[in-house]
């Protein structure tokens, strides 16, 4: 700390300096904050402001700026200075924009503003500016697993880019799904037909480029390591094991079809009752001829049932829509006309669902006779003589109809390898010397796709369909292990085309990783980011909490069960920081204390003051955003909250909620994001940890004498800036209605 110098900089513009007493706020910085170096200036932002700032760092020596303006969020360009510690004091957001106007306010304004310096200047103070990790011998080769359309999209997009990719299928021949389709849905000009498949021309631009380095029947044995420095053991059909080092993945193992076997209703495994993919191997034997059954005989009449074991609400099948399935079946049809057009086709559909430019394809089919039908199919009976029994949606009348070859519109079933929520429980019944389970366990990790040596299993998370966990709304691609990425139906069900934009999309993602592991820096949603978590292992008590509750897999275990951090799998959300009942683990610019001291800062008034103190943990990503947009649209809220932007949720360690009602606080809100099933969080998990933590604080709140309701967790989203408003001003009614916390005095 000797070397250290601490400096604070206010803005008076944008209105702050008409609002508030800037000499009053500059006295607090220098006398409570402690700061070497204090200035003002009333226009912070522009190239004077910025100037001064760089000025004492290059004269003054100054190491710690705090700067009392805007929120963190603006302005970030201008206020970036490398190699100096910051924190940021929001005085216009957070103070200006949601106190009401008018001189009757001007005293909690000013108090309000003045915890915010105080709170500024306490976080610099125990900031450490990350130094940062480069990593010189990081690798930049890209595996992708998979050699459907996605994985050879993906590899030539890495390639394309300049980056080397290693390309691994199971199988002796690239093209997965899209080599067994006679043709493919429509994808450009003219959207009326099908349209060739170009899976052997992709296969062969792979083959042939020099920047892709393929395996065919080949399999991953191991995944180890992290982003950057993945050493993944090919195995081969021959028995030779390969290592191959690099520095992202791309998983694109694609889909199976949902089997008929478990449609019994609908004829599954019944003569001339077979699924999508079933026709196309019918009609590419055909090879523009008459399609015919597998007895020989031509087929003259075919229908087709749409949703077949899919958008189920049962439970005992497929409870989504696989999307690719009506235009997949108007393209089937079309396969009938194109070589009779007096073969009878219908199409028989709950809702029917062609995006984009399928409208034009649709209607190009009922204008060649394509029969469309709104139906539900309740039993379809194979045979020579096929008849399917339905309930017309639209006469509210049980028909039946006989056909030739009755085609099941099944769903995809994504290729994702290993379910953790599966292996978890065998793996601690094997470890407590289950032999059934040891058993299980090696059956399981065949089954697995990437083989992680990953101390959370073999394969990545999974949502509860089986596909792979990736943040559909913020992040798609990314997955919960960190530098691995979903592309194309084993991350959500699509077409053809769909799945080859996602390729590109999971490649260029790919390449951001590899990128940001050679510089040392956190993958999203902290990009950039050159903290990295640390343990004071002496106080560690190896409670596993952090290794259990860390999102992405970034923390093992080492022969001591200490934890050990895989810097480049890190995130850097601070879950693990939030966990560690001892608070050993913290972050250089983000800790227990760069929180906790900003928490001690603030003054709480006196009981008799009626003054009262509410603190506010609100995440970085949506409920801070939130709370800034309110102050755009001047929503008043109560100036009797002060609001701390934490990492995430995740991050929120409990002392932090004691320390401020033992100071007097009156209440603590928390506010995260959506959690659950529909997660929006964007460390996955953290809200959820957040929740269940604060489920366990009852106790702790019973012992202090408070009552449960001082204590709240609210799900906010980034939009919603009214009703984070409306939030704080219910709650602070309702601690009102409490009345002062009787703690006040004690702090």
């Amino acid at each position: 700390m000797a070397d250290n110098k601490f400096a604070a900089y206010i803005c008076s513009g944008c209105g702050i300096g008409d609002a508030m007493k800037v000499p009053q706020l500059e006295a607090i910085a220098k006398k409570e904050g402690k700061m070497a170096v204090v200035k003002s200036h009333p226009f912070l932002c522009n190239a004077e402001g910025v100037q001064m700032i760089k000025d004492d760092i290059a004269n003054e020596a100054v190491t710690h700026v705090c700067i009392a303006a805007c929120s963190r969020r603006a302005k970030t360009e201008a206020f970036q200075f490398d190699g100096v510690a910051m924190s940021r004091a929001n005085l216009r957001e957070g103070v200006l924009w949601v106190v009401a106007a008018g001189k009757d306010h001007d005293e909690v304004r000013q108090e309000m503003a003045a915890d915010y310096i105080r709170m500024g200047c306490a976080e610099v103070k125990k900031m450490t500016q990350p130094a940062g990790n480069v990593k010189e011998s990081s690798s930049k080769r890209i595996l992708v697993v998979g050699g459907g359309m996605s994985g050879m999209t993906a590899a030539l997009e890495i390639a394309e880019a300049g980056y080397e990719a290693v390309l691994v299928e199971k199988t002796g021949a690239l093209g997965g799904m899209a080599a067994k389709l006679w043709k493919r849905q429509p994808f450009k000009t003219p959207y009326s037909a099908p349209q060739e498949v170009d899976a052997g021309e992709t296969a062969a631009r792979v083959a042939a480029n020099p920047k892709i380095k393929l395996y065919l029947n080949s399999t991953i044995a191991e995944t180890s390591g992290a982003p950057g420095r993945f050493v993944v053991k090919v195995a081969q059909e021959s028995g030779a094991v390969t290592d191959e080092t690099v520095g992202a993945i791309v998983q694109a193992t694609g889909f199976t079809t949902y089997d008929t076997a478990k449609l019994p209703e609908l004829g599954g495994g019944q003569p001339n009752v077979v699924d999508q993919a079933g026709l196309e191997a019918m009609a590419k034997a055909a090879n523009g001829g008459a399609i015919k059954r597998a007895d020989g005989k031509e087929v003259k009449s075919v229908v087709f049932v749409q949703c077949a074991g899919q958008r189920d609400d049962t439970g005992a099948h497929l409870s989504y829509c696989s999307g690719h399935c009506c235009g997949t079946s108007i393209k089937q049809a079309t396969y009938f006309k194109d070589q009779n057009p007096d073969v009878d086709t219908v199409i028989m559909y709950q809702d029917l669902r062609v995006p984009g430019m399928g409208e034009d394809f649709y209607r190009s089919a009922q204008e060649r006779g394509v029969i469309f039908t709104k139906g539900k199919a309740s039993r379809v009976a194979g045979g020579d003589t096929c008849s399917v029994t339905f309930k017309d949606l639209i006469l509210d009348d049980e028909n039946t109809i006989a056909a030739d070859l009755v085609v099941l519109a099944t769903g995809q079933v994504p290729n994702a390898g290993v379910d953790l929520e599966a292996w978890n429980p065998v793996v601690t019944a094997a470890e407590g010397g289950d032999e059934a389970a040891k058993a299980q366990r090696i059956v399981m990790h065949g089954s697995s796709v990437l083989k992680l040596n990953y101390r959370q299993g073999p394969d990545m998370p999974q949502f509860k369909h089986g596909f792979a966990d990736s943040h559909f709304i913020c992040f798609p691609y990314e997955t919960r292990r960190t530098g691995i990425y979903a592309a194309g139906p084993v991350r959500r069900p699509m077409d053809m085309l769909q799945a080859t934009d996602d390729a590109t999309g999971a490649a260029l993602k790919a390449i951001q990783a590899v990128e940001n592991a050679a510089l040392g820096r956190a993958a999203h949603p902290r990009s950039g980011d050159l903290s990295f978590p640390k343990a004071r292992l002496e106080g560690c008590t190896q409670c596993k909490r952090c290794t259990v509750e860390c999102p992405f897999g970034a923390i093992d275990e080492d022969e001591k069960r200490f934890p050990v951090f895989n810097e480049e799998r890190c995130r850097r959300c601070g879950t693990c920081m939030g966990a560690c009942p001892v608070r050993v683990i913290s972050f250089e610019n983000y800790s227990v204390d760069t929180v906790g001291s900003q928490v001690k800062a603030i003054e709480v008034p006196e009981e008799d003051e009626e003054k009262p103190r509410i603190l506010v943990l609100a995440c970085e990503n949506d409920a801070y955003p939130a709370l800034d947009m309110a102050g755009l649209a001047r929503l008043n809220y109560s100036a009797f909250v002060r609001v701390i932007p934490v990492r995430c949720l995740g991050s929120v360690n409990t002392i932090w909620i004691t320390d401020a009602l033992n100071s007097g606080y009156d209440g603590v809100m928390m506010m995260g994001c959506k959690k659950g099933d529909e997660y929006q969080c964007h460390f996955v998990k953290g809200s959820e940890l957040a929740h269940y933590r604060m489920s366990k604080i009852g106790d702790t709140l019973k012992q202090m004498g408070l009552e449960p309701e001082r204590v709240v967790t609210q799900e906010v989203a980034i939009t919603d800036n009214a009703r984070v408003v409306k939030l704080i001003n219910d709650y602070v009614a309702e601690l009102d209605k409490l009345g002062p916390s009787p703690m006040k005095g004690f702090g």
